[in-house]
């Protein structure tokens, strides 16, 4: 009797040390992977396999990934869920750099973080390399030539929250995400030199819900840019600039694009760019909806065009001319107690139009002329 109870008690206490075991937080340093931090040698395969370990571990504590302080050289990597818990990635201190030779690259992205719930990274810099790629104009003519890899992309990162680090010299876009629904980015600085091609800040696609606040982006073109597909976005007290401003688009260039719904952007100050907000669409564009976006109390120093409605958008002169009504409908643009400047949004669509009639009027007495032999017999 009293060693059945002896057997039973036993059994419990294993049980329930398992439990804990299973649920107290691990931490994977890299270093225990065979990172060196040198700077020249690349730690990226460490870093994958410290993911992979913290990925499949389990529990209801975040597992961790550390990232000590020290400089890290990392060719592309890929992190990859689902795992079985909520993880951390945490690099306070520590500075990545990816290689600068755009020839070292076979993808589009430097770091992709994948079909991951509740994701968290914290802290670290980093650095994408790009002054060259910049610089070079095979991989930034029309028909972008080269793969060009992003800084960060991410996929399918739900429920997640970025905080606290820094991404640096992009060779392209410093952070794109496609499908990361309630998620939030909080005191990130984005740094690239006024004059780098391509590096947007951040790139939002098909998600719902998205907050990005107390941040500072500096870069090249567009701080933030939105396609489509974006539901429910706050932008608050971000600084902008140099660059582009803030863009909603480019839309419409594809068919099948998703609605637009529901941005704001509030407390932001834009200092130094080309366009302060801006809403752009592709001329002869595919049908699509962009609705319910907010801009409100937001400061602007020393910016080209505070307010611009482009529905020709078209870079590269790559768009043929001619009567070429964008297929974009702009629905309850809200510019809260503004009304001077929802007049000049205004304005700037009624522009817009009569842009188009001048052209297709032009176009039309030019073929009726070419049109008329000397006789006055039309061919």
């Amino acid at each position: 009797m009293y060693k059945d109870g002896y057997i039973r008690t036993t059994i419990c206490c294993l049980a329930v040390m398992a439990l804990v075991a299973r649920n107290h937080a691990v931490v994977i340093d890299i270093k225990t992977k065979g990172a060196t931090g040198d700077g020249n040698t690349d730690d990226g395969p460490a870093i994958m396999s410290a993911w992979k370990e913290a990925c499949d571990h389990g529990g209801s504590s975040p597992s961790t990934v550390l990232i000590p302080p020290g400089l890290y050289k990392t060719h592309s990597i890929v992190l990859s869920g689902p795992c079985k818990g909520p993880i951390e990635l945490h690099a306070t201190g520590a500075t990545l750099k990816a290689p600068p030779e755009l020839a070292k690259f076979n993808t589009t992205s430097w770091i992709l973080i994948k079909s991951v719930n509740r994701f968290t990274l914290t802290g670290g810099t980093f650095d994408g390399q790009g002054h060259h790629t910049w610089n070079s104009t095979k991989c930034h003519d029309s028909l972008m030539t080269c793969e060009i890899p992003v800084n960060l992309r991410l996929s399918h990162t739900k429920n997640s929250l970025f905080r606290d680090f820094t991404s640096a010299n992009s060779k392209n876009f410093h952070i794109a995400l496609w499908g990361c629904d309630n998620s939030s980015f909080v005191n990130i600085t984005i740094s690239a030199p006024g004059d780098s091609v391509n590096t947007d800040g951040i790139h939002i696609a098909r998600l719902n819900g998205l907050n990005i606040t107390n941040s500072t982006i500096k870069t090249g073109d567009d701080c933030i840019s939105f396609g489509d597909g974006s539901k429910n976005v706050r932008i608050e007290k971000v600084t902008c600039g140099p660059g582009h401003g803030i863009s909603i688009g480019s839309l419409g260039k594809f068919p099948n694009e998703q609605p637009l719904q529901g941005v704001w952007v509030k407390n932001c100050t834009i200092t130094g760019t080309n366009n302060g907000v801006r809403i752009k669409s592709w001329p002869a564009s595919y049908p699509g909806i962009a609705s319910d976006i907010h801009f409100e109390d937001i400061i602007m120093n020393k910016v080209g065009n505070p307010i611009l409605i482009d529905q020709e958008y078209c870079p590269h002169d790559t768009c043929k001319l001619g009567f070429l009504l964008s297929g974009s409908i702009i629905r309850k643009e809200v510019q809260e107690d503004e009304d001077l400047q929802l007049s000049m949004a205004v304005a700037l669509l009624f522009f817009s139009f009569l842009l188009r009639l001048r052209m297709y009027n032009t176009l039309m007495e030019r073929c009726f002329t070419d049109c008329v032999d000397h006789s006055g017999a039309k061919h």
